[in-house]
C-alpha cells in the first residue's frame, strides 16, 4: 500500500472519530415507509449507499454508488421519483483477476476495490467512471442500454482518486484530487490520458471556503453545467467540525473559479445536484450513520444570483415534497426463495459476493429451490473464505433469516448466517468430531471467539439475526430455531462497529460455508428472508 493512500486513510480515521457527535439521531429514528401522510422523509435510503452520482434522462433518474470489495460492483439504480429506487444493473462484473480481488493466497481487497464513481449520459451513451486502489487503474464503462447492457470497459493507469467524468465541447476530462484539484484531458476514445492534452491544476485550494483548519481536503468532485455556467461540488472536513459541502463556480471549464460554503448540517455531504422534470432542484448527499453505513439524503435547493442555495434556512429537512417511500424492499434488498424460472438470472441484483466468487462452488440449480454453497479449499478464518453471499442491512432495524440443511457438511465445516463486517458475528452449524453443533461467534474484539455451542441432532436448522440501528444503538442479536416457530437466543449481542481501515462499508447479512479440515462438503440454504421487524426489546 503506498504512503499517500495510508495518509489518506489516516485522515479519514481522524474525521470518523468526530462525525457521530454531529448527527441528530431523533431525526433518523425510523424507516420511511410513507406512514406519515404521503411525503418522503430523509434519509431517502436507510442503508449503505455512499458516494452517489446521479443523472436524469427524460423522466427517469439513474444513480451509481460504491460497493468496494463486493462483486459484481458499481451498482446502477433507477427511480422515477428520486425516492423509490431499485437496482437495475452493475457496471462492473469484476475489476480483474488478481489474488486480492479473488481472495486467494492470503490476500484481500477489503475496504478498497471500486470507490466513488461518476455517472454521465452523453450523445445517447451512458458512462460510469470509477477507480480502484487495488489495481491502480481508472475504469470507464459505457453502454447504450443502462438497464440491460452490455457494458464495455476501458481501463488504464493510473487510478485517479474520486474523480468526475466531464464531457465538454466534444472533449472528455477527469477532475480529481484532494484539496488541490486537477483537470486531465482524456483521449477521444477514453482509453487513457491524452498525450499533450490539458493536464493542470484546476483549483489550488478547493477547501478554502470551509476555512483554514482542514482535516480532510476537498475531494469527491462532481461537476455540472447549468445555463452555460460550471458548478463543481466537493466534500471537505474542517478540523473539529463536520463533513461540509463546498462549491465553486466558473464561466469557463478551466476557470477562474470562485467558491463558497454550500451546506454544513448534520455531516450531510458529498454528492451533487439534480433537477426534476417539473423544474425543482435537489442536492443528493450522504451521511455517515454508524454501523448501518453511509446513507443517502435529498436536500431541497434553489437558485439565487446564479448560485445553488442548498437546504431550508441552511438545514437538512426531515420531510420532502416528493412521493412517500415504499420502503427498501424489493428495490435495494429482497427475500429470495432460490426458485428460478427458465431464463431468470441465477441471482437477483440485490445479492453481491464478498470479493470475486469461485463460480464452480455455488449453484441454485443443483437442488431446485436451494442455494448450494460448496467447499473447495481449507480456510482457517472466516474473512479469508470465499463465496460469502451478501445483502445490505437497513435501518432503523431489520432482520435476516434462513433455513439451512447441513446433512452434507464434512468434518471441520462451518455454515450459516452472519452479520458481515470486520467485527462480524455468526450463527450457524459446525461439524466437529463427527457431530453437529449450533454455534455463535463474535469478532467484536477483532479476534473470533465462540460464545456458545449447542449439540444439534437434526439436519435442518432455522437461523436469524436481528440488527437494531435505532438511535445508533448498533446491536445485533443471534437466534436459532428447530421448528421455525420458537426462536432461542444464542451467544450474546454483537456491538456492531463501522470499521474504516479494512471494510469501509455498512453491515451486511451474509450466507456462508467454508471448510477448515476437509474440502468437498456443501450446505443448502432453502431461502433468505429479510424484514423491518425485530423482537420487542
Amino acid at each position: 500500500m503506498n504512503t499517500s493512500y495510508l495518509g489518506y486513510l489516516a485522515g479519514l480515521i481522524l474525521c470518523f472519530n468526530t462525525v457521530f457527535s454531529q448527527i441528530n439521531p431523533a431525526r433518523l429514528s425510523r424507516l420511511n415507509r410513507g406512514q406519515r401522510g404521503g411525503q418522503a422523509h430523509n434519509p431517502i435510503i436507510y442503508a449503505d449507499m455512499p458516494d452517489m452520482s446521479m443523472i436524469r434522462v427524460g423522466d427517469t433518474f439513474y444513480m451509481s454508488s460504491t460497493t468496494m470489495h463486493m462483486s459484481p460492483g458499481v451498482p446502477i439504480m433507477k427511480s422515477k421519483d428520486l425516492v423509490n429506487w431499485e437496482i437495475v444493473s452493475y457496471a462492473s462484473n469484476t475489476l480483474g483477476d488478481t489474488d486480492e480481488l479473488n481472495l486467494v493466497n492470503g490476500k484481500s481487497n477489503y475496504g478498497k476495490g471500486s470507490w466513488a464513481s461518476s455517472i454521465r449520459y452523453y450523445k445517447e451513451m451512458y458512462y460510469v467512471e470509477t477507480y480502484a486502489q487495488t489495481t491502480n487503474k481508472t475504469y470507464i464503462y459505457k453502454t447504450k442500454d443502462i438497464e440491460k447492457g452490455p457494458w464495455t470497459v476501458n481501463e488504464f493507469k493510473p487510478g485517479f482518486h474520486d474523480c468526475t467524468l466531464v464531457f465538454d465541447n466534444d472533449h472528455a476530462y477527469l477532475i480529481t484530487g484532494n484539496g488541490k484539484l486537477n483537470i486531465i484531458e482524456l483521449k477521444d476514445d477514453l482509453t487513457g490520458v491524452k498525450e499533450g492534452g490539458i493536464n493542470q491544476v484546476l483549483i489550488e485550494n478547493a477547501s478554502k471556503p470551509a476555512g483554514d483548519k482542514i482535516m480532510l481536503g476537498a475531494e469527491g468532485s462532481q461537476l455540472f453545467k447549468v445555463k452555460d455556467k460550471y458548478y463543481l461540488f466537493n466534500i471537505v472536513w474542517p478540523r473539529g467540525g463536520m463533513r461540509t459541502v463546498v462549491m465553486h463556480r466558473a464561466d469557463n471549464l478551466l476557470g477562474p473559479w470562485e467558491g463558497r460554503l454550500a451546506l454544513q448540517d448534520q455531516g450531510v455531504a458529498q454528492g451533487g445536484i439534480i433537477d426534476t422534470p417539473d423544474g425543482r432542484w435537489f442536492a443528493y448527499l450522504f451521511q455517515d450513520h454508524g454501523s448501518v453505513g453511509r446513507i443517502p439524503f435529498l436536500v431541497p435547493m434553489r437558485w439565487e444570483d446564479g448560485w445553488p442555495v442548498i437546504g431550508v434556512d441552511g438545514k437538512v429537512p426531515e420531510t420532502l415534497d416528493l412521493p412517500a417511500s415504499k420502503g427498501l424492499i424489493p428495490g435495494i434488498v429482497n427475500n429470495d426463495e432460490f426458485k428460478r424460472r427458465k431464463g431468470e438470472s441465477a441471482l437477483p441484483l440485490v445479492w453481491q459476493w464478498n470479493h470475486n466468487p469461485d463460480n464452480k462452488l455455488w449453484s441454485v440449480s443443483d437442488r431446485k429451490g436451494y442455494l448450494r454453497l460448496k467447499t473447495g479449499r481449507i480456510d482457517s478464518l472466516f474473512l479469508k473464505s470465499r463465496n460469502t453471499l451478501t445483502q445490505r442491512t437497513f435501518g432503523p432495524q431489520c432482520s435476516g433469516s434462513t433455513l439451512l440443511d447441513v446433512s452434507n457438511m464434512k468434518e471441520g465445516d462451518f455454515a450459516g448466517l452472519c452479520a458481515f463486517q470486520r467485527k462480524f458475528g455468526q450463527v450457524g452449524v459446525k461439524m466437529k468430531d463427527g457431530a453437529k453443533y449450533v454455534f455463535m461467534v463474535s469478532n467484536k474484539t477483532d479476534k473470533p471467539i465462540e460464545i456458545q455451542s449447542i449439540p444439534l441432532s437434526q439436519n435442518t436448522i432455522y437461523l436469524k439475526i436481528e440488527c437494531n440501528f435505532k438511535d445508533k444503538i448498533d446491536i445485533a442479536d443471534f437466534f436459532y430455531s428447530l421448528d421455525g416457530k420458537i426462536w432461542t437466543v444464542i451467544g450474546g449481542p454483537l456491538k456492531m462497529e463501522y470499521t474504516l481501515m479494512e471494510h469501509f462499508m455498512g453491515y451486511r447479512f451474509g450466507l456462508f460455508n467454508y471448510a477448515s479440515k476437509t474440502p468437498g462438503g456443501f450446505a443448502d440454504f432453502d431461502y433468505f428472508h429479510i424484514s423491518d421487524q425485530i423482537s420487542a426489546k
